[in-house]
């Protein structure tokens, strides 16, 4: 098998809106602050609504733009956060994406994979035992599927 080994500096970061994302964010800042070497990927991934959900193909790709848009500000702010402890520009890149899988832990792991990253952070965002029943809940799914990286969960 020829399995593409990842580079253990290389850190995927999945955020959204929540505050436990922002929690990722900073822990991984104070954790790797004035270590040099270290590639951080922040990306958010927008999941995609049923075409039901919009009365014309406008409204839904207005709807997709105010998200990047609301994203890419996220991911900016986390950026600055990141560069202000040390970390260089050329160090911290940006991805913005659609769900195109199955489900938010599918792909955060692609892009795992794809970006050669050897660990992935996402922060848990404390849903209840009977929503995660019922929903499933991605840092539990990125646990129990990620292969060949580390996986940090951030409370």
């Amino acid at each position: 098998m020829n399995a593409k080994i990842p580079n253990s500096r290389n850190i995927l970061i999945a955020v959204d809106e929540s505050e436990n994302a922002k929690r990722a964010v900073l822990y991984v800042r104070d954790l790797l602050a004035g270590l040099s070497g270290f590639h951080i990927k922040l990306i958010t991934i927008i999941p995609e609504p049923s075409e039901d959900y919009f009365a014309s193909e406008t409204e839904r790709t207005q709807w997709v733009k105010d998200k990047q848009d609301s994203f890419q500000g996220i991911l900016k702010e986390y950026s600055m956060l990141l560069h202000e402890a040390g970390f260089r520009e050329e160090d911290v890149t940006l991805y913005v994406m659609m769900k195109e899988c199955t489900s938010i832990a599918e792909c955060i792991l692609r892009e795992q994979e794809k970006l050669s990253c050897g660990t992935v952070v996402i922060g848990r965002r404390g849903i209840s035992k009977k929503e995660e029943f019922i929903f499933g809940s991605t840092s539990s799914k990125i646990l129990h599927t990620a292969r060949d990286c580390a996986v940090w969960v951030i409370e």
